[in-house]
């Protein structure tokens, strides 16, 4: 049997959550502002999956909106520890099964905690979908559902 794909973890995933997504190919981008335009929505509409490590090797993903970035004060008052920081990219391919740029909670090879700032809510989102040159279209509220997600104001303007 071939190995899956990122794209097909994600709709795999998905769909095991009852998770309505839109699995789009696009150009590859050199900036957020270049993905938004490619795509025809706003940088704060594409999300970022972020992978987070906590300093007993546990990870979890913090989806910040683009033009916004990890408040690292509210984020570790929010998990509870003194100590978060950002993995180098080969940990996040370890933590999760995807490279960056294409990190998504779905599909990942491990299941962790997911923390949304709340600015994300209410709104359908552009996110990374598990490899280069695909994004994914989800409804936020739903994606929020489907993980049990922690949502609060864990961003500030990039």
């Amino acid at each position: 049997m071939a190995e899956l794909t990122g794209a097909d973890r994600v709709r795999a995933d998905a769909a095991a959550r009852g998770l309505d997504v839109e699995i789009i190919e696009r150009p590859a981008a050199r900036s957020l502002e270049e993905a938004a335009e490619l795509l025809g929505i706003s940088p704060g509409d594409i999300v970022k999956s972020l992978v987070v490590k906590r300093s007993d090797d546990t990870y979890l993903f913090a989806l910040v909106p683009g033009g916004r970035k990890i408040s690292w004060a509210k984020l570790r008052a929010l998990v509870g520890v003194n100590k978060l920081q950002l993995p180098d990219a080969s940990l996040a391919l370890a933590a999760t099964g995807y490279e960056r740029g294409t990190i998504t909670p779905l599909g990942s090879t491990t299941s962790w905690p997911v923390f949304v700032d709340e600015s994300i809510a209410g709104r359908r989102v552009s996110m990374g979908a598990g490899e280069h040159g695909r994004s994914l279209f989800v409804d936020a509220d739903a994606l929020i559902a489907a993980f049990d997600a922690t949502v609060a104001d864990l961003s500030d303007p990039e």
